[in-house]
């Protein structure tokens, strides 16, 4: 397979296509909408300086959705280095997205793994090949990420039900 370039064009039409999108994971990462746009707009940076490391071997949806995540979690990596006491700080999900107080508290409790691979499969509407790419795993991981993710969804609101 032919590596195709990530040029200027591709990652801007990304962003116009999708930026929402993007800053919803960004959001959902952070938990804060300032930090949402920051890292939002350092992921879509990073990915313009390192366009020409871009190999192609996967769609640049998924390559740039690492580079936001990562950006995402420099951001909260920063704010555990603030905290200082060893404990990593709640993450807070955005409460305007419309998810139950107790659904939003379980996904913030997932690992981080499990939550990325939520958040691209459900709010950017990635296939698994797309989440392994930007998650930088093999496709089957990621089947057995979301089935985890979902099992101890359901066991958390299994428990709520009763």
């Amino acid at each position: 397979m032919r590596s195709q370039r990530a040029s200027l064009d591709k990652i801007e039409h990304v962003y116009r296509k999708n930026g929402s999108g993007f800053l919803r994971l960004a959001l959902a990462a952070t938990g804060d909408v300032e930090r949402a746009r920051d890292a939002l707009q350092e992921g879509f940076a990073r990915a313009i300086r390192s366009r020409e490391t871009f190999r192609g071997t996967g769609p640049i949806e998924a390559w740039v959705a690492r580079c936001v995540l990562n950006a995402a979690h420099d951001t909260y990596a920063g704010l555990v280095a603030v905290d200082g006491d060893g404990q990593q700080p709640e993450i807070a999900l955005a409460h305007s997205d419309g998810a139950n107080p107790i659904v939003r508290e379980a996904i913030a409790r997932l690992p981080r793994r499990q939550r990325d691979a939520l958040f691209l499969r459900y709010y950017l509407d990635f296939d698994y090949r797309s989440i392994a790419e930007a998650l930088g795993v093999e496709k089957g991981t990621v089947s057995a990420t979301l089935h985890a993710a979902k099992a101890a969804l359901a066991e958390v609101l299994q428990e709520v039900d009763r």
